[in-house]
């Protein structure tokens, strides 16, 4: 029996993994989204392909990874190379030391940078409204 990818699901856990929440990714995907919308989409078994590459721009994560991640077959791997009494012995504990290849104060100032063009775009955002309420009010 063949197990169904559940791509709403998977946008779901790439969305929770990078730390966004609804409303930014809404906000990424523009003007017509909201929190609500983006709710329903993670409930869709198949998410149609142009706006599978929407949120694939949006969360910078490539479509197929949203198309072929399978949850279930994940945690099998994991479950199969690694079993309870390694864990309870300490006996793989070298297979997960934490060497970072990247300078964690880089990513921090990545983070920075990018949270800051967040808050330009909203401000801009938010100009770019009160222009068109002053030009609604003065006609």
């Amino acid at each position: 029996m063949e197990q169904k990818i559940h791509q709403g699901r998977n946008v779901k856990r790439f969305r929770e993994m990078l730390g966004i929440k609804q409303e930014a990714l809404a906000f990424d995907l523009g003007n017509d989204w909201n929190q609500k919308k983006i709710s329903v989409l993670e409930q869709k078994d198949i998410i149609e392909d142009n706006l599978l590459k929407q949120i694939s721009d949006a969360l910078k994560i490539p479509v197929e990874a949203f198309q072929n991640f399978d949850e279930e077959q994940a945690v099998n791997v994991i479950a199969n190379t690694y079993s309870f009494q390694d864990f309870k012995d300490n006996a793989v504990a070298s297979g997960f030391s934490y060497q970072p290849s990247f300078n964690p104060v880089d990513k921090i100032v990545q983070l920075y940078d990018e949270k800051i063009a967040l808050y330009e775009r909203m401000l801009k955002e938010k100009d770019e409204m009160m222009a068109r309420f002053e030009k609604l009010i003065n006609k």
